[in-house]
């Protein structure tokens, strides 16, 4: 059975940068789905980013083209943040599925707070 951890999460100014690091452990198949969602206070969990092991192709919601990047390298997932905002703030789960978005299995969550 597929868990996830994350790690990395934090306070950081407007502007600022942050990488959250997703450990997978446990046999992930080769159409598995790795993603990023995020839910801030008081909304929705919303997609922030996928990774298809299969092919390499990138997902990434509107909000985030061009700001974050989502890599793999072996067994951990990464979501790397820039030009962050207070909009971005909300605790990010680490995601894995067959199918995208990829919604099966969940991390923990990580906190981030981007401050004004």
């Amino acid at each position: 059975q597929v868990q996830l951890a994350e790690s990395g999460g934090g306070l950081v100014q407007t502007g600022g940068s942050l990488r959250l690091s997703c450990t997978i452990s446990g046999r992930t198949y080769s159409s598995y789905i790795a993603g990023w969602f995020r839910q801030a206070p008081g909304k929705e969990r919303e997609f922030v980013a996928a990774l298809r092991q299969s092919t390499g192709r990138t997902y990434y919601t509107d909000s985030v083209k061009g700001r974050f990047t989502i890599s793999r390298d072996k067994n951990t997932l990464y979501l790397q943040m820039s030009a962050l905002k207070p909009e971005d703030t909300a605790v990010y789960y680490c995601t894995g599925g067959a199918s995208y978005p990829p919604e099966r299995i969940w991390g923990q969550g990580t906190q981030v707070t981007v401050s004004s």
